[in-house]
């Protein structure tokens, strides 16, 4: 029978992603509902159990092998497979970062059970089944969504569930093994990962983001941009518009081809709100727009506007937000 949820743990030169300790405060709280354990995958990995135990793993499981060093889809489906085999849990989740997008639906359909991508909520109902809120239509709706089949496999979006305090007095059990990889079968693997130019903050993980759109006129301006990223401590994003047009590159655009964001603060500048970039930033627990055009869209989803120059209001801003910081 099975039990417990198992949480894919995705990590970075040799750190766990935050969006994946806020899977497994997630799983924590589902677990608590069902009375069972947690146990966090890492793949890749070494034996330290990080902390991942202060956030919630009841037992940590380690995949041994030399042809996990590097992402691929084929070895790492493989390998989380093998650790559902032997872990037989009720449900798995993972972040919905471009890793676990890649890596879910591959798990999915291997075991023959279905998928919620990119969800909002998720909470047991029914017969201890798992029912999810995921965005449908480019954000205009939402779709609930009821797994049935065992495991369920849900990836949640970064920034919507909060990590959970971290409990010093809980410990785990650690646990190793080694997966049957065969390397003919790993057709593609990341070989090398570089950092983002300029980017200070990771732009899914960011809790604050500033992005700039058709309204900044030029890759001139985007500076100015920056400047109030770094004073908030935050990302810079971008639209599709000012991609489109070369004026900063495309690992900073948010939208509905670029990445989906929920941080707690997005503001807005020269962005006239296309329904394809609401998809992506919608879901900000706070939105300022700033726009000379007082019927831009984007004031229609804004929680806060400001009807001006971008080019005299954003500069002010900064200034305001190193003064009350200093």
């Amino acid at each position: 029978m099975a039990q417990g949820v198992l949480v894919f743990i995705e990590e970075r030169e040799g750190r766990i992603k935050k969006t994946s300790l806020e899977a497994l405060s997630a799983a924590r709280k589902l677990a608590d509902q069902l009375q069972e354990q947690v146990t966090a995958v890492r793949l890749g990995a070494g034996d330290s159990s990080e902390n991942l135990s202060h956030y919630g793993a009841d037992k940590i499981l380690c995949a041994q092998s030399e042809l996990l060093a590097s992402y691929s889809t084929e070895g790492f489906c493989a390998a989380l497979i093998e650790a559902v085999k032997q872990i037989g849990p009720r449900f798995i989740l993972s972040a919905a970062s471009a890793m676990g997008r890649d890596l879910m639906p591959r798990v999915a359909a291997r075991l023959g059970v279905g998928l919620a991508q990119d969800c909002i909520a998720a909470e047991i109902v029914g017969d201890q089944e798992l029912e999810c809120i995921r965005p449908i239509y480019a954000g205009k709706a939402y779709a609930k969504v009821r797994l049935l089949m065992s495991p369920a496999i849900a990836t949640l979006r970064p920034n919507v569930f909060p990590v959970g305090e971290a409990d010093t007095t809980r410990n785990a059990e650690t646990a190793s093994f080694t997966p049957e990889l065969n390397a003919e079968n790993i057709r593609a693997s990341v070989k090398e990962t570089k950092p983002s130019s300029g980017q200070k903050v990771e732009l899914t993980e960011a809790n604050i983001i500033v992005s700039g759109g058709r309204g900044m006129k030029g890759p001139e301006n985007f500076p100015i941009i920056e400047q109030l990223a770094d004073a908030f401590g935050g990302a810079m994003g971008a639209s599709r518009a000012a991609v489109d047009a070369g004026w900063i590159d495309q690992q900073h655009q948010v939208g509905q081809t670029g990445k989906t964001v929920s941080p707690t603060l997005y503001v807005a500048c020269g962005i006239s709100g296309a329904i394809q970039h609401l998809a992506g930033m919608s879901s900000s627990k706070f939105i300022v727009a700033i726009n000379k055009d007082p019927e831009a869209p984007i004031f229609n989803v804004a929680d806060y506007g400001i009807v001006g120059d971008l080019f005299e209001v954003v500069p002010a801003l900064t200034q305001a937000i190193k003064n009350l910081k200093a």
